[in-house]
């Protein structure tokens, strides 16, 4: 028998019993419906999750801080400076010579607390220094203005015009507007703590050379200003000229030439004796997580599958009940038990396919619906962005559409395999001779 006359055959056979094929396939439809969504809603999750943590941090990045002695579980215990492991010169050194390290990018905060003020508006801030260069370095443009600074200006991130209120301001009165700080003076009152519980003030009036563009991450909040006015700051807030070869720094970022070398380079960083943090690291482990939770998703959308699997296989067994003198009079003008064999399990499998390319085409209108209905109701709570992106409930990854149509199928045809054999081992004597 050739393909043809086989694919005519079966499709001549499901169309004699179309309500009784339609009727199996709804329990395929639904089936395949359950594991599209159920895998969908897991890979929604799982892309909400990474697009959050994308603007946390450059995944070619790397965090790290002074390495501090484990507690072992020994209790408390007081922590001398001297076992501290800190950020001096000779480490960045050694962070440079790692392989697949590109740049060691160093970071100085100010060490003191930060009020600022811009007409009748007050706010607080997050002072730091990083080279000019390495802006530019950590793909950190400005949105107004530029990322080099004069003397007497300052740089700061999207979020610090937000973060000003008017101090004056009513419980009835309308929101304050952040205020357009660019090429505007600020005034920033520095402030110096003591032991004996005196704060010493000073004052800088800063220009707003640049407003960086938004990047979801830590300088959206940062004001930078050049590394020689902030080593002068700190100096005054020690009393004293920071050594940092004893003192070390607050903090650098390694950047690494590829971001799937961040996870080894870590590890390196983090035996040496240093603290190292890579979204990478969490990156995976994000999708290791999701990954388990789409195959539980899918298994329990497959329980419904295989329920369908049941249906299908009392269709077939019914069919061969009917058509037993039919199979008796194919053997007797020559088909084989392989001809036989073929048509049934084609039929099976035929089934399985229309209910899967009906489970997708079901599945989609449902993952539709629901990510129409969530954005919705974020909307109504006034959600956000997250990394940049809208936040979804459901994400239909490209190959689900042909898996779930393929698996659908495949479940089809086992599911027919033993009555498709009863049929094919029939005596032709015996078949003939059945009412």
């Amino acid at each position: 028998m050739r393909f043809s006359d086989l694919i005519s055959l079966i499709i001549d056979n499901l169309g004699r019993r179309k309500g009784r094929v339609v009727l199996t396939a709804i329990g395929v439809v639904i089936g395949t419906a359950a594991v599209v969504t159920l895998v969908s809603l897991g890979a929604g999750l799982q892309k909400n999750a990474t697009n959050s943590l994308w603007g946390i941090s450059d995944l070619s990045n790397i965090q790290v801080y002074p390495g501090f002695p484990e507690n072992n579980g020994m209790g408390p215990r007081e922590i001398k400076d001297s076992d501290i492991k800190k950020l001096t010169p000779d480490a960045i050194v050694q962070f440079q010579t790692i392989p697949g390290v590109e740049k060691v990018i160093i970071f100085q905060q100010f060490q003191g607390g930060v009020e600022m003020s811009y007409d009748r508006l007050q706010s607080w801030g997050n002072l730091m220094s990083v080279n000019l260069d390495d802006l530019k370095e950590m793909d950190l443009e400005a949105s107004q203005g530029v990322t080099t600074l004069g003397k007497n200006q300052m740089i700061i991130g999207s979020w610090v015009p937000r973060n000003f209120y008017n101090p004056n301001q009513r419980p009835n009165d309308p929101p304050t507007e952040p205020p357009d700080l660019f090429g505007k003076s600020v005034k920033l009152v520095l402030q110096k703590y003591s032991q004996d519980g005196t704060t010493t003030t000073r004052t800088l009036n800063l220009e707003v050379a640049g407003v960086l563009k938004e990047t979801k991450g830590e300088a959206d909040g940062a004001i930078y200003l050049p590394e020689s006015m902030i080593n002068q700051l700190n100096d005054w807030i020690l009393g004293k000229k920071i050594d940092r070869n004893k003192q070390g720094y607050d903090r650098v970022i390694v950047r690494a030439v590829k971001p799937e070398d961040t996870v080894e380079i870590t590890k390196q960083i983090n035996d040496m004796g240093y603290q190292a943090w890579t979204p990478q690291s969490t990156v995976q482990g994000i999708n290791s997580f999701f990954t388990i939770m789409q195959l539980v998703f899918g298994g329990v959308g497959a329980i419904a599958l295989l329920v369908a699997a049941i249906g299908i296989a009392n269709t077939m067994t019914m069919a061969i009940l009917e058509r037993t003198r039919e199979i008796g009079i194919m053997k007797a003008i020559g088909a084989t038990n392989n001809n036989v064999l073929s048509i049934f399990l084609g039929e099976a499998a035929g089934i399985g396919f229309l209910g899967g390319i009906g489970g997708v085409a079901l599945g989609w209108l449902i993952c539709a619906i629901i990510n129409v209905f969530s954005s919705s109701y974020l909307s109504s709570q006034g959600g956000g962005m997250m990394g940049g992106t809208q936040p979804i409930a459901t994400a239909m990854p490209f190959w689900l559409p042909i898996f779930s149509v393929l698996f659908a199928t495949v479940v089809g045809l086992l599911s027919g395999l033993y009555p498709a054999l009863n049929a094919a081992t029939m005596i032709p004597v015996n078949a003939l001779k059945y009412e």
